[in-house]
């Protein structure tokens, strides 16, 4: 079972998310801060049920993107995450992919590009051993 967990403070930006990858067919978790989205892969991770893939967002109240993603990381040197953020192309998201991300998806791909990005990322998970 493909679980996503998508860590996005914003409602309307999360509930957007969950609708374009209803398709994808996958189990999604959401959380709506860095330290909520942490917390919720610790506990998933605990219980065998780890992420398939992680979306964070970087501006986020309390921890940030990085300081999540850097968390998350610790908990689970194998974690795939990639960034869904508007500042794509700062430093702020070289920081993002320092701190373990695999990749910054720019957010003004739209929602049906994001979706094809991660479908695209779902099926090379897959492809491998």
């Amino acid at each position: 079972m493909i679980s996503i967990l998508v860590v996005e403070d914003e409602e309307p930006i999360q509930e957007l998310i969950k609708e374009y990858l209803a398709s994808l067919k996958a189990k999604i978790y959401q959380a709506f801060s860095g330290e909520e989205g942490v917390e919720m892969y610790k506990k998933l991770f605990s219980k065998g049920k780890k992420p398939t893939l992680v979306i964070m967002d970087l501006k986020l109240p309390g921890i940030d993107g990085v300081e999540a993603t850097k968390r998350i990381m610790e908990i689970d040197p194998n974690a795939i995450i990639y960034g869904f953020t508007a500042y794509f192309g700062t430093d702020w998201a070289k920081e993002l992919q320092k701190a373990g991300a695999r990749g910054v998806i720019a957010r003004p791909v739209g929602f049906d590009g994001f979706r094809d990005i991660v479908k695209d990322i779902l099926s090379e998970l897959s492809a491998k051993p």
